[in-house]
This record gives structure tokens, C-alpha cells and sequence, in this order.
């Protein structure tokens, strides 16, 4: 049974809302979809059809920029229809399409708050052509560790107890090993560190609500937070000019839908030089 550790009817109204703020960050997006689309350089593959999952309205244009047709989807109505043309709402845990419709996919910044993420990889793998690629970012551990343990510490101290305040990031070692369990060849998962500094430590707290990135974990407390958490919090993360830096530890995912063209590994004991050989103790 998957666990259920995201509300998703809480993340599709959070991302509803901030349609109208989003642009407030893409400036962030379009960096980290800048970095993840710069993958399709280092292959001589030409793609024509892609779908876009939960891209904010920055990737799409992105790939149409490039000659790519584009269908857009998003867990939220208000969210898709910022990406222009062909758009469709839909569950990033329940995707609508056929399998083979696409020869790329790609999921940047949208596959960290839902609860089946093998699962949603299968179906990925499913809507993709044969030897068709999949790009995909995600908030990785390390993301806005300073702030998880600032505002664990603070409401420990001021209530004796603590509740989830930021959403758990997978770990990048994780990630090479989802794709191959949901079936994608050639699996590859590296990580991208990028910094980010606000003037006031209140400007980080409104760049995640205008993202559409605030707090939708299924145990958060329902509870309003004490009204000196937030300020007793980021006091600790303040630097000595007054400004506030965070980082964003984004994993980077590729990988291939399965083709016979592929290159194929080796069966065991197929090799034709012992590796003690190869090491000089022959």
C-alpha cells in the first residue's frame, strides 16, 4: 500500500492560488528548466512531441522554442492553462495519456509532492515512444535544510513539540534506482546545487507560497502555527548584513524508454579479458 505523506487535494488548491504569484519565481524555474533541457544538446536525437508535466507555464515555451510540439498537464486547472496551447488537467499520479504519445517527457519541478512516484515513473515510461527520453528535476535532500531545522527548533521551544513544517526530499541516491525500477534504460541521476539569497527572510517565505510550494504534507498540523514561529525561526538564519541564503539541491533524472537500438549490457561472463589481467596480476 503507498503511504500517503502528501495531501493532494491540499496541493492542488496551493497551486491553484499561486497561478497568479507564480510568475513572481519564474525566474528560479526557468534556471533550473534551463539547466535540465540543456540534456537534449548532448544527444543527436531530434524530439516532436512533448509533454510537459506541471511546468508553471515557463517550460512549455521553453520547448516550443526549440520546435517541439508541446502538450501541457497540470494537477491544477488554474496552473495548466498558464502554459498556452494544447493543455490538460490531470493527476500526475493518474496520467490520461496513451501509451507511446510522446517521444520526451518532461517533469521539471513537479514530481516531489506526490505519494506514488514509482508508480508515476511507470507511467511516464508507458506514455513514452519507444527510445523516446525523459527529463526530470526535482527538490532533492539538502533543500531547505537550514529552514526544516530552524522551525523544528523554534516550535520546539515555544510549544515543547514540533510538526512537519517543509515537505521530505528524496534522496539523490535514490534516484538512478526509481528509474531503473520503473523500467527506463540508460538511467542517469546527478544533482545541481544553486543558492539562493533573499534581502528579508520573509521574501523566502513568500517565494514558496507564490510557487505554490507551501507546506501540504498529510500529518502538517491543522492548528495555526504560534504567532512568534516564523519570526523566531529565521532570526537564526539571518546573516550578518541582514539577507538570508537557502539552497536548492535539485536532482537532475534521465533516462530512456526501452528500444532495441539501445546499447545493451553484457551477459555475465561474456568478457574476454579476466580483470585480474587488466589489473597487472597475470
Amino acid at each position: 500500500m503507498t503511504p500517503i505523506i502528501f495531501d493532494r487535494p491540499t496541493v492542488a488548491r496551493t497551486r491553484n492560488r499561486a497561478a497568479a504569484t507564480v510568475e513572481r519565481v519564474a525566474p528560479v524555474i526557468a534556471d533550473v528548466a534551463e539547466r535540465l533541457l540543456d540534456r537534449l544538446d548532448d544527444t543527436t536525437r531530434r524530439f516532436t512531441q512533448a509533454l510537459d508535466i506541471g511546468g508553471r507555464g515557463v517550460t512549455a515555451p521553453m520547448l516550443r522554442a526549440r520546435g517541439i510540439e508541446v502538450i501541457a498537464c497540470d494537477l491544477s486547472p488554474r496552473m495548466a492553462a498558464l502554459n498556452g496551447g494544447t493543455c490538460v488537467v490531470a493527476d500526475e499520479e493518474c496520467l490520461p495519456f496513451a501509451p507511446a504519445s510522446f517521444d520526451l517527457v518532461v517533469a521539471n519541478l513537479s514530481l516531489h509532492s506526490i505519494n506514488d512516484l514509482p508508480g508515476a515513473l511507470i507511467q511516464i515510461r508507458h506514455a513514452l515512444r519507444p527510445d523516446g527520453l525523459f527529463l526530470a528535476s526535482l527538490p532533492c535532500l539538502g533543500t531547505l535544510a537550514e529552514l526544516r531545522t530552524a522551525l523544528t527548533q523554534a516550535e520546539a521551544e515555544l510549544t515543547g513539540g514540533a510538526s512537519p513544517r517543509v515537505a521530505p526530499f528524496p534522496d539523490l541516491r535514490d534516484g538512478a534506482a526509481l528509474l531503473q525500477r520503473a523500467g527506463f534504460a540508460l538511467p542517469v541521476a546527478d544533482a545541481e546545487d544553486i543558492t539562493l539569497r533573499y534581502a528579508t527572510p520573509f521574501n523566502l517565505l513568500a517565494d514558496l507560497r507564490n510557487a505554490g510550494e507551501t507546506n501540504a504534507t498529510a500529518q502538517r498540523s491543522r492548528r495555526p502555527p504560534p504567532r512568534a514561529l516564523f519570526a523566531h525561526a529565521l532570526a537564526g538564519m539571518i546573516a550578518a548584513d541582514g539577507t538570508l541564503s537557502t539552497q536548492l539541491r535539485v536532482a537532475m533524472l534521465t533516462g530512456w524508454a526501452p528500444a532495441p537500438s539501445q546499447p545493451q549490457p553484457l551477459k555475465p561472463g561474456s568478457g574476454q579479458v579476466s580483470l585480474a589481467k587488466l589489473l597487472g596480476d597475470e
